[in-house]
C-alpha cells in the first residue's frame, strides 16, 4: 500500500470524526486508521495531527482525561480525498460502539477473541474484597467532578427524587425501553411508550418482551415512589429484582431470592459462584460496600460492576443493576441513567472484561458515554417543561390512598364515592379539584399504570371485571 502522507492522513481523520454524530476518542480513530491502513498508528504522531486539527480550527474537543472525545467543529467543510471517502463508507460499523480509552480498546480486544484462547476463570472473591469505599475509585476523581457537572439538575437541593418525578413519563418510556433493548427485547419506542401510557400491546411482539417492559416501569416507579426507603440493602434489591422477574424466569420460587443453585452464563469462559452461603455472604459485603461509598457516580457504576459479576439471583442480574445503579441518581437529584442508545456490544463486552479479566474500563467507557446522553436528553427536556400542577405535587400521596380505597374496596367510582373520598382526603377548599383530579386517575387506570398507585395486578383485575364501564 502507497504511503500515506500527513496531510492525506489528517483528512483521513477529519473524516472519520464527522462520520460521528458525537464525536471520536483517540482510541476510536486509531482503530478506524488501522483498518484502514493495516497496521497501527504511531499513538504520539496521531497525537500531534490531532493537536494541528484542533489548533486550526478544523476539530474541537469535550471531555478530559479518558472521556476526550474529538467532534467536527459546527459549521466546518470537511476537505475529502478518496481515502478519506472510504473512510466514511466504514464509519457505519464505528458508530455502533463508543468512544474508549486506551484501556478500553485493550479490554474489547480481550474479549474478542474466540472462547478456545480465553482461559476459563471463576468468581475472584478478592476482587470485591480489595475495594474500599472512599479510598478505591472505579471513576478517578476527575471524572466524577465531569459527572457532577453533567448531572447536575435544577432540583438539586429539593427533596430527594423530586427531579425524577418531574421527568418520569419520559423515563419510564426511556429507560423501561432500552434496557430492555440490552436484553434483545425487539419492542420500539414508541411500542414501549403506548404500552407504558395506553396499556396498548404491540401486535407480533411475544408476551414475554411485553412483561418484560411493564416490570421495568413498575420496578422504575417503585424507586421513585418509595425513593426515601429504597437503598443499597437486601430488601430494595431482593424486591427490585421480584419486579422486574416477574413471570419471566422458570422458578417462580426464585424471583427476589438469592441463588439457590449452579448457573452457566452464554458466551463467556467465566463460571460464577456455586455455593449458596458464599453469594449470600459476597451479596452483603457487596451492600455494605455499596452503602459506604461516598459519591453517589461511583455507587452507580460499583454496582454495574459488581452486581451481576457475582451473579445473585438464577436470572435477571444486569437488569437489576442497571435499574439499581440509578438509586444513588435519583435519591441526589441527579439526571438518571437510561441507557438510550447504548450499543449493545459495546455494553456486553464490557460487562465480559469485568467477568473474565477483573478490568472496569470498558465498562466505565460504555457507563460515561450512557450518562453523556442521559443528560443531553433530560436536561434538555427540563428546559421545556411545563410548571408541576401544584394539586397534584400537594395532593400526590392522597390520591395514591384514595385509588386504593376505590379499587381494593371494590367500589364503582360514581360521583357519591368520589364525593366522599375527596372529603377524606382533601381540604375542604379542595374537595371539588381533588375530586376531578381522582376520577381521571381511575378513568386512565391500566394495568400498566397500577405500580405507580401501589397497587396488585390481582387487585386491579378484580375491579376491573366489576366496572364495565369504566375506561381501561
Amino acid at each position: 500500500m502507497p504511503r500515506t502522507t500527513s496531510t492525506e492522513e489528517m483528512l483521513q481523520i477529519e473524516a472519520i470524526v464527522a462520520g460521528l454524530a458525537h464525536g471520536a476518542g483517540i482510541a476510536t480513530i486509531e482503530a478506524e486508521l488501522e483498518r484502514l491502513h493495516g497496521h497501527k498508528p504511531n499513538r504520539r504522531t496521531l497525537q500531534r495531527r490531532l493537536h494541528k486539527l484542533v489548533a486550526e480550527n478544523r476539530l474541537t474537543t469535550e471531555g478530559e482525561s479518558i472521556a476526550l472525545v474529538y467532534k467536527r467543529v459546527p459549521g466546518a467543510v470537511v476537505q475529502t480525498t478518496t481515502a478519506a471517502v472510504a473512510t466514511a463508507v466504514g464509519i457505519a460499523e464505528a458508530e455502533l460502539y463508543v468512544p474508549m480509552s486506551p484501556e478500553g480498546a485493550a479490554i474489547r480486544d480481550q474479549v474478542r477473541r474466540a472462547l478456545m484462547h480465553r482461559r476459563p476463570v471463576g468468581y475472584q472473591r478478592e476482587f470485591l474484597q480489595a475495594y474500599q469505599p472512599g479510598t478505591t475509585f472505579y471513576l478517578p476523581e476527575l471524572l466524577r467532578r465531569q459527572l457532577h457537572d453533567m448531572g447536575c439538575t435544577p432540583a438539586g437541593e429539593r427533596p430527594a427524587g423530586t427531579y425524577a418525578r418531574e421527568i418520569l413519563g419520559r423515563l419510564l418510556v426511556d429507560l423501561s425501553w432500552a434496557s430492555s433493548r440490552l436484553e434483545g427485547n425487539t419492542y420500539s419506542r414508541l411500542d414501549t411508550r403506548n404500552l407504558i401510557e395506553f396499556g396498548q400491546i404491540a401486535q407480533g411482539k411475544d408476551a414475554i418482551e411485553t412483561q418484560m417492559i411493564l416490570n421495568h416501569k413498575a420496578a422504575i416507579e417503585m424507586l421513585v415512589e418509595d425513593v426515601d426507603e429504597v437503598g443499597f440493602d437486601a430488601f430494595t434489591f431482593k424486591n427490585l429484582h421480584a419486579v422486574l422477574s416477574q413471570d419471566l424466569i422458570r422458578d417462580p420460587q426464585a424471583s427476589g431470592r438469592l441463588r439457590r443453585r449452579p448457573v452457566e452464563v452464554s458466551g463467556t469462559v467465566f463460571h460464577p459462584l456455586a455455593l449458596p452461603q458464599v453469594i449470600e455472604d459476597c451479596f452483603q459485603l457487596l451492600l455494605d460496600k455499596a452503602t459506604a461509598i461516598p459519591d453517589p457516580f461511583e455507587q452507580a457504576f460499583f454496582l454495574m460492576v459488581q452486581l451481576p459479576y457475582l451473579q445473585p439471583f438464577e436470572d435477571v442480574n444486569k437488569r437489576v443493576s442497571r435499574i439499581g445503579a440509578n438509586i444513588p441518581l435519583i435519591k441526589h437529584n441527579l439526571c438518571p441513567l437510561s441507557f438510550i442508545d447504548v450499543p449493545e456490544r459495546a455494553y456486553i463486552e464490557g460487562t465480559l472484561g469485568v467477568y473474565e479479566i477483573n478490568q472496569v474500563g470498558l465498562l466505565r467507557d460504555v457507563f460515561v458515554w450512557a450518562y453523556e446522553r442521559s443528560c443531553q436528553r433530560y436536561l434538555a427536556i427540563t428546559q421545556t417543561m411545563v410548571e408541576p400542577d401544584p394539586m397534584k405535587i400537594k395532593y400526590r400521596e392522597a390520591l395514591i390512598q384514595a385509588v386504593q380505597a376505590v379499587v381494593k374496596g371494590q367500589k364503582h367510582p360514581d360521583r357519591d364515592v368520589i364525593a366522599q373520598l375527596s372529603v377524606g382526603y382533601a381540604e375542604e377548599a379542595d374537595h371539588t379539584a381533588f375530586a376531578k383530579m381522582l376520577m381521571t386517575a381511575l378513568q386512565q387506570l391500566h394495568e400498566g399504570s397500577i405500580a405507580r398507585y401501589r397497587l396488585r395486578r390481582s387487585e386491579y383485575l378484580a375491579w376491573q371485571q366489576m366496572q364495565p364501564d369504566v375506561k381501561t
